[in-house]
């Protein structure tokens, strides 16, 4: 891995990854993990897949709203542990184990992050904040799961765990828009 210096801190870049010439063609399933891992190709945007797969489950958070908090959570689960398997999939076929293509597990995060918030305009502006802040940082033990888990399991739960994190700050945003009128 290449390092990068940006005033004395010491960031490390991961590998572009890209699969062998020789692979062959994917079945459906391949085809159809790739398009979960990748959120419906948010995770290919050439400029933070991660910031543009979060921002791409917005639409489901918010649809999810609507949906009541039985099928919010059953949801959750489902891309979370769904996050799982199509994670590793496209982890061997990018051949990184966290490929910057997948995006599930910024999907699984902000959902958590959303959980039984009122939904609008400042709260999902919030919750994408706050989650992105968590994701990048990864405090422990989001840490834990991103540094010694290298398979689609480590992959999603590093980002359900940051998102736990994030989900706090949101019941101190609620709060704070209910006390001052903007929710």
């Amino acid at each position: 891995m290449s390092g990068a210096s940006w005033l004395g801190a010491k960031f490390t870049t991961r590998p572009s990854p890209r699969p062998p010439v020789d692979r062959p063609p994917l079945d459906l399933a391949g085809r159809a993990s790739l398009t979960l891992a990748t959120w419906f190709g948010a995770g290919l945007s050439p400029v933070a897949p991660g910031t543009a797969g979060t921002a791409a489950a917005i639409p489901l958070a918010w649809a999810l709203s609507y949906a009541g908090p039985a099928a919010y959570v059953a949801t959750t689960l489902a891309v979370t542990l769904v996050g799982m398997v199509v994670a590793q999939r496209a982890g061997r076929h990018y051949g990184v184990a966290d490929a910057r293509q997948i995006v599930i597990d910024e999907v699984a995060g902000y959902l958590v992050t959303m959980a039984f918030v009122p939904f609008g305009v400042v709260t999902a502006l919030a919750g994408f904040l706050l989650f992105r802040v968590a994701d990048v940082f990864k405090p422990w033990p989001a840490s834990y799961f991103d540094k010694r888990w290298k398979n689609g399991a480590g992959v999603v739960l590093d980002d359900v765990v940051a998102a736990f994190y994030s989900r706090a700050a949101m019941v101190a945003v609620v709060a704070a828009g209910r006390r001052f009128g903007w929710l």
